[in-house]
């Protein structure tokens, strides 16, 4: 009886062999793809450090048998795991850029990458982006592709959980940012002092129900950066109560709330919410100024 890995030789015949697995497990895609072809593209390339794209040239090279071994065995993973390819490789892109991943971390997937490409315009027109905060971080995905949007930008990356926090460090030194992006321990705003320009958050922000019904992918990611009680708000609130504090005149608070946005806006309808459209996908972000905040909340 022959083996997946004598018969399987080129790059290739490891694209059509992971696809069509991928496509009889019926695998959901959420972490990064959303189809069998992309999924297979992202798991066989990155596996062998070829690129994701212009990558025609490699499509017929042979692999080397340990490689072909390597590929299998995170086909395998993937399918009966149900493990994210990024877990898998340890990488996972945001706005284009790299990042270290593994399971300290949500796997990113913040429509905000649009909002940064387009320098957080029209919002934040002629105001500076001096300081730039990014709440409950993660991998530091957000804060790291807002720092190099913004050149002249200091970023803080805060996070309550250590092992984030540890995550978001090596992708500083990734991106070779050590230099104007620090990692900072805090639960919200607890430890955080002085005013930004900007504050940007991917906050956990899912709710019971939605956490119950979470595809077996999902699983696999830390229950501290997705769960916030009953109504998905939990953190949300904590932010909002202290926000403005924190905000220097004309600042923005950009903050993405995915399916609890409805639950947002019922419980406060006395702040003018900007709920975001994305072109590429994506809901539940807004934005709210400091001065609708003060106003709306009667912060100061």
């Amino acid at each position: 009886m022959t083996r997946p890995i004598d018969d399987l030789i080129t790059v290739r015949d490891y694209l059509r062999y992971a696809a069509s697995r991928f496509s009889e497990a019926g695998l959901y895609f959420g972490h990064g793809t959303d189809n069998v072809w992309d999924e297979a593209v992202l798991l066989v390339m990155r596996s062998v450090n070829l690129p994701l794209e212009n990558n025609t040239l490699f499509l017929d090279a042979r692999l080397i048998r340990d490689e072909r071994q390597l590929i299998l065995e995170r086909i395998d993973r993937r399918v009966h795991e149900r493990r994210p390819v990024a877990y898998l490789i340890g990488e996972a892109w945001f706005m284009g850029m790299p990042f270290h991943v593994d399971e300290r971390v949500l796997v990113p997937r913040s429509p905000m990458a649009e909002l940064l490409e387009a320098g957080l315009q029209p919002w934040l027109a002629d105001h500076p982006a001096e300081r730039v905060l990014d709440l409950c971080t993660g991998s530091g995905c957000i804060g790291i592709a807002a720092a190099t949007v913004f050149p002249e930008a200091v970023v803080d990356l805060s996070d309550v959980s250590d092992d984030a926090l540890a995550v978001a460090q090596t992708n500083i030194e990734l991106h070779d940012l050590s230099g104007r992006v620090r990692a900072v321990r805090s639960d919200v705003f607890d430890q955080i002092a002085g005013t930004y320009d900007v504050i940007l958050s991917n906050p956990p922000y899912v709710d019971a129900e939605d956490i119950a019904d979470m595809p077996d992918e999902y699983q696999h990611e830390p229950r501290l950066g997705l769960e916030a009680g009953d109504d998905g708000l939990a953190i949300a609130h904590r932010i909002l109560e202290r926000a403005a504090q924190h905000l220097s005149p004309g600042g923005l608070l950009i903050v993405e709330v995915g399916n609890s946005w409805h639950a947002l806006d019922e419980a406060y309808p006395q702040l003018p919410f900007t709920w975001l459209e994305f072109e590429n996908g994506g809901d539940g972000v807004f934005l709210l100024t400091r001065e609708a905040l003060v106003a709306g909340l009667g912060a100061s």
